[in-house]
């Protein structure tokens, strides 16, 4: 196929890879432009952009496709199919309609469950045994467009979110591929989506990572793995900010925030009577540390309230 690519972070990148290495004719690749990064501020090539530079593929950065060039260079074209993986913008309807095939998005959820920006987070937030990766026809809403094919995935109960989008990227290109071969061969039957069954990943905050220990030690554990390596799940210790970077279901009981036991291990009480351990944590302007390192140098006796 003729195909446009769009897409932005590292996420999208297999997704490339894999058009590439199937034979697709790549006529263009959109993404996002280059930003500011790091103490020095150097203007930093989106990961999609550098792959398509490697493969001597021609790349667009315009700072909007609501302008109409955007739409003139793609009835240019003229794609088959445009493959939108993560892109960060959202078409206007002009350009959904010029496509033979259409506007194919991957997107990292089982839609209808977890439409949005973030839903591999979610997945693990909201503590869903499995997800998975979805091929949609692009419609005007957001992820609100037809499902042509799904592949599911179980969520490991001690997974990250670090660890699971590097799966669904992987898992998301094989279906890429997929659903154009199949799309191209007719076999494609799209599916409306269930809107009662609709949930919403919306874009994350850092302030969502704030532990609230009247919640279960389960709750949490999730919020933790969910929110690795960002924006992190974090509490307070003495009025600095702990950051929690890894957790561990543990048994006890007593006030949420209460530390039950801190010789060698950093146990929490939390709501309904369960108790959450901090493996490894990060103490506000200090390098990550095991709890039992942390320790070691900060004692931190039993009763001791987090979050205060």
């Amino acid at each position: 196929m003729k195909l446009v690519f769009m897409g932005t972070p590292d996420f999208a990148v297999p997704c490339l890879t894999a058009l590439q290495e199937a034979g697709h004719e790549i006529a263009a690749v959109f993404t996002q432009p280059d930003k500011p990064k790091g103490r020095g501020y150097a203007l930093t090539p989106p990961p999609v952009k550098e792959k398509a530079l490697s493969y001597g593929l021609p790349v667009y950065q315009p700072a909007t496709v609501r302008d109409g060039e955007a739409e003139a260079l793609l009835r240019e074209i003229g794609p088959d199919a445009v493959a939108v993986v993560a892109y960060g913008k959202i078409l206007p309807p002009a350009l959904l309609e010029i496509p033979r095939y259409g506007c194919i998005n991957v997107h990292a959820s089982l839609l209808p469950r977890h439409r949005g920006a973030s839903p591999i987070q979610w997945a693990i937030v909201c503590g869903d045994e499995k997800t998975g990766v979805t091929t949609m026809q692009m419609a005007e809403g957001m992820d609100t467009g037809d499902i042509l094919e799904q592949v599911e995935t179980p969520i490991d109960p001690d997974e990250t979110a670090e660890s699971l989008h590097d799966r669904l990227s992987h898992m998301g290109a094989k279906l890429l591929v997929q659903t154009l071969q199949d799309l191209e061969a007719g076999t494609v039957t799209p599916i409306k989506q269930d809107e009662a069954l609709a949930t919403k990943a919306p874009l994350i905050r850092k302030e969502m990572g704030q532990m609230d220990f009247a919640k279960t030690a389960g709750e949490l554990h999730n919020l933790a793995r969910g929110f690795y390596p960002w924006p992190g799940a974090y509490t307070t210790l003495g009025g600095k900010r702990l950051k929690v970077l890894e957790t561990r279901l543990a048994a006890g009981d007593g006030a949420p925030g209460e530390v039950l036991c801190a010789e060698g291990r950093l146990t929490v009480a939390c709501g309904g009577h369960t108790a959450l351990e901090l493996v490894r944590v990060q103490l506000e302007g200090k390098k990550p540390l095991t709890a039992a390192d942390l320790l070691r140098g900060h004692p931190i006796p039993a009763g001791t309230r987090l979050g205060e």
